[in-house]
């Protein structure tokens, strides 16, 4: 299928304006940013929410689960959406979704209505919403931007959604706590909202927009088949991806998991909250380090620089003292967004434009079908080889995973500029 090309690359006078002079991404910006901000209200007041009415964990995790797997179960439609119809028009809908279950669940939990069953059935809705509207939002970024300016378009987005995350999380808290968790849900449905108004506003120039009628005439499955073809065709692709899977299975469990659990025998878990706040400083700061640091083989060095999430997990076994763990997840968050900024630039100027959204749909499906994995298997290999050679061991699957990726000739040979032509 072909897709109306990009507009010949602007002159340098357009690069140094930078992303913030594309309108389009401006209001991307202000809408990715708005709806993190109501988001990150989310888990906080559900937590609280489920709680209040049985006080059950299991009963949390039930609610907490049915997102999670909504979530993988549609992703991959999600991306064939994405790629089918106008990616801005895709995310105003599935803001106004969200914006409409949370606020049903709100008004169910401030009028004491609220049931396990229907808490269930919300969160399932929620996270197929979510699952349509992520590859969306992450395929949309080339739309709004010259190819030159994709690294610094993402680093900025980036910083606005872990600072979304920060503000979002911690005002969350005080709503909850104040006035109760149903409050708190209307505040998230509020932001989706206001975020949907946002997307709106955002009318990319529809000749860098996808056409409506090649990709309708083809069935879903076909367009899934089509994006599993460039999803494979490019090694360096499904490598990385097949690395995180490793990646995310060691590092998750290990530091969600056994995280807690250090803490509870050693520094306490008022410190661990220090500690996961150090790794979202960092975050931050590796988004602003990507906004003038441009190597040439960005992927290369992002693929590289995750060896460094192995010393966090190494410190939580052999050295859990609080200045050593927020120092270790400070640099560990530093390298996770410098490779995320990575990540996106290279696939957004080396995949076709027209299967982009469901490249990325694959590759959210491999990243987070093994977080669970991780988390399943770190409490068993704690009973049977205790907490600190189990967080060793998951260092040394970090390692090992990172090695392996870097050592392959197409991760390390992949640039920066467009190798493909990704207008088709």
């Amino acid at each position: 299928m072909k897709v109306g090309a990009r507009s010949a690359s602007p002159g340098p006078r357009t690069s140094r304006r930078g992303p913030p002079a594309h309108r389009a991404f401006r209001w991307l910006l202000a809408a990715r940013t708005t709806s993190i901000l109501g988001n990150a209200v989310a888990p906080i007041a559900v937590a609280f929410a489920v709680l209040d009415l049985t006080g059950s964990a299991a009963d949390l995790g039930l609610v907490v689960a049915a997102r999670s797997v909504a979530n993988v179960a549609v992703l991959l439609f999600g991306g064939v959406i994405a790629d089918r119809m106008p990616r801005d028009v895709v995310l105003v809908g599935t803001s106004l979704a969200a914006a409409s279950t949370q606020g049903v669940i709100a008004a169910l939990v401030i009028t004491g209505a609220a049931t396990i069953p229907s808490l269930l059935v919300m969160s399932v809705l929620n996270g197929a919403v979510a699952a349509v509207s992520l590859p969306a939002a992450a395929a949309l970024v080339p739309e709004t931007v010259p190819t030159e300016l994709l690294r610094p378009a993402n680093a900025l987005l980036r910083l606005g959604l872990n600072a979304g995350s920060v503000v979002g999380a911690s005002a969350g808290a005080g709503i909850v706590a104040l006035v109760g968790p149903g409050w708190g849900l209307a505040v998230d449905a509020a932001g989706f909202a206001l975020a949907g108004l946002l997307f709106s506003q955002l009318r990319p120039p529809r000749t860098m927009s996808l056409p409506a009628g090649d990709s309708g005439r083809m069935s879903v499955f076909a367009d899934l088949r089509e994006g599993w073809q460039e999803f494979t065709r490019r090694s360096w692709v499904w490598i990385v991806v097949a690395q995180f899977a490793v990646l995310n299975a060691a590092f998750v469990g290990a530091t969600t998991v056994l995280g807690p659990v250090v803490a509870d025998a050693s520094f306490g878990r008022a410190a661990w909250g220090i500690v996961v706040a150090a790794q979202t400083v960092g975050l931050a700061a590796g988004a602003v380090i990507a906004l003038r640091w441009r190597p040439r083989r960005g992927l290369a060095v992002g693929v590289g620089l995750m060896a460094v999430t192995a010393v966090p997990v190494a410190t939580l076994g052999v050295f859990p003292v609080l200045p050593a763990l927020i120092a270790a997840f400070l640099l560990g968050g530093i390298a996770l967004e410098i490779f995320a900024i990575a990540w996106d630039q290279s696939l957004q100027s080396n995949v076709p434009r027209a299967a982009l959204a469901r490249v990325y749909s694959y590759d959210m499906v491999g990243s987070f079908i093994a977080i669970p994995i991780g988390e399943v298997l770190v409490g068993p290999a704690v009973h049977a080889f205790g907490t600190r050679s189990t967080l060793l061991v998951c260092a040394s699957i970090i390692v090992l995973a990172t090695v392996a990726a870097i050592s392959t000739q197409s991760v390390r040979r992949l640039t920066t500029e467009a190798n493909e032509d990704t207008t088709t």
